[in-house]
């Protein structure tokens, strides 16, 4: 009968864990896609300032590097639904798509990964790192898209500037450094808003 009872309280607690795990990123999500349409009143250059990294990492965190990628893909579609690619999409549709998607989620994943990795030592270590890696991962996927995808459409626009020179300086420019710097300023924010997640997780 005990064994019974044991089976039916991990089942029940199963099932929270679940729901709250769904409760988390669905509140997650809608958080990223409003930060994103946000983010389009925020530009210095060509694109527009990413904040979604923020709550990204913090998913990555509680839920997993799984959950980190989910949260990528869908700032990568907010990205394409508003229209902040209009200018790559006009040039390489599927390009573009591919790009935008692949450097979201590979955002999430690896800052999840990282975060998993280093926070079985120290916690805050681990949220520094992954603060840092979200936005590296995510402007890197970038430039490396812009030169598989669209090489000559850039040549072009360089005219004859190195082309790796024009893409940090006109595409990425400033964006990188702000976001970058966003993410380190707040990053105690994040490690509290981690810490007090964790501790709603484990106390139900």
């Amino acid at each position: 009968m005990s064994n019974t009872n044991n089976t039916v309280a991990k089942s029940a607690k199963s099932n929270r864990f679940n729901a709250n795990t769904i409760i988390g990123l669905g509140l997650l999500t809608a958080i990223v896609v409003v930060m994103q349409f946000i983010s389009m009143g925020l530009r210095f250059g060509t694109f527009s300032i990413t904040l979604t990294l923020i709550p990204i990492v913090v998913g990555a965190a509680l839920y997993g590097w799984v959950s980190g990628a989910w949260l990528g893909f869908v700032f990568g579609v907010s990205v394409l639904l508003t229209g902040d690619a209009n200018t790559f999409l006009a040039v390489n549709i599927p390009g573009t798509i591919t790009t935008v998607l692949v450097k979201g989620i590979l955002a999430g994943l690896c800052a999840g990964l990282v975060y998993e990795l280093i926070s079985k030592k120290n916690q805050i270590a681990a949220v520094l790192v992954s603060a840092v890696i979200a936005p590296v991962v995510n402007t890197g996927i970038f430039i490396l898209g812009s030169y598989v995808f669209f090489f000559d459409y850039l040549s072009g626009l360089a005219e004859g500037t190195n082309l790796f020179v024009f893409i940090l300086v006109a595409l990425v420019g400033i964006n990188f450094f702000i976001e970058l710097g966003t993410n380190l300023v707040l990053n105690p924010a994040i490690l509290q808003i981690i810490r007090i997640g964790k501790k709603m997780k484990s106390s139900k």
